[in-house]
């Protein structure tokens, strides 16, 4: 008998191990929790070389309203091996994702990220302005 009742307690507990994990909490393509949240912008952003230092002369200048990063390197940077790197507002997600290393070469062209709000609803698009220092 007592190990009829060890069997059903064993049982009990593993469907309701089944049933509370088995919670529906939705998320994206990438396997990301989809929140609430609505908020959609960068905080920080950050530039390196291909030996992972920085190559900024100075902080990158962040418009949240224009939606514009400006950055200005130092002068002979490797414009063609450069890791940027952003600080998102909470369950934010970058679109394009980056996944090595960016070329950066075509001043005329300033790249174009895309930043996701963690609802998934919003998206601001922010252009990367790179000017290199003088000599």
């Amino acid at each position: 008998m007592l190990k009829y009742i060890k069997w059903i307690a064993a049982m009990m507990l593993t469907v309701s191990m089944l049933v509370s994990c088995k919670e529906d909490f939705p998320v994206d393509e990438d396997g990301l929790l989809i929140t609430t949240r609505s908020q959609c912008y960068v905080s920080n952003f950050e530039l390196l070389g291909p030996d992972l230092q920085t190559v900024r002369v100075e902080n990158a200048v962040i418009d949240t309203t224009a939606q514009t990063i400006k950055v200005k390197v130092f002068y002979g940077t490797d414009l063609k091996n450069l890791y940027p790197q952003f600080s998102l507002v909470t369950d934010a997600k970058l679109d394009p994702k980056i996944i090595g290393k960016e070329d950066f070469s075509d001043l005329s062209k300033p790249k174009q990220y895309t930043v996701v709000s963690g609802n998934r609803k919003i998206r601001k698009t922010y252009t990367v302005n790179l000017t290199v220092q003088t000599p």
